[in-house]
């Protein structure tokens, strides 16, 4: 298998496995916490408007979750996912430290970190990106080849 097919199932096997983990948040959201639970806490941890947030959150994580997985607009789920997470890292989990166990930053600096990669260099040639948009994906993935080089 060549370096560039290599870099495709790279980005393929990546982008999935960070979608359903942001898939899993934002069914969490929904259906554990629901949106009044998770808006609820969100007014606790003095997230600004709570219900609005709550929303935003969920609909986010769960529609980027399957967008990454889908390789479906992409950039723009990374994007919106990198946002999420940085809302989360500033009016939450920063003052916290790094470490999960004291509700600190580790797993949202490194969800957002891999959002914001998707949003860098897209979903790769094994997407429906790709299918769709085949010159924008190439172009993606010409981004990609001349970053790793």
């Amino acid at each position: 298998m060549n370096t560039a097919a290599l870099r495709n199932l790279a980005l393929l096997i990546a982008r999935v496995g960070l979608g359903v983990i942001f898939i899993a948040h934002g069914w969490q959201k929904f259906t554990e916490y629901g949106l009044d639970g998770t808006a609820a806490s969100f007014e606790q941890m003095g997230v600004p408007l709570p219900t609005l947030s709550a929303w935003f959150a969920a609909v986010v994580e769960f529609a980027g979750g399957i967008a990454l997985v889908l390789g479906l607009a992409v950039s723009v789920a990374g994007v919106l996912l990198a946002l999420n997470m940085l809302g989360a890292f500033v009016l939450v989990h920063v003052g916290n430290g790094i470490f999960v166990g004291d509700n600190g930053f580790e797993l949202v600096l490194a969800l957002g970190a891999g959002a914001l990669v998707f949003a860098a260099v897209g979903a790769g040639q094994f997407s429906l990106d790709r299918l769709i948009a085949p010159r924008l994906s190439r172009a993606s993935a010409r981004r990609a080849t001349a970053a790793g080089r």
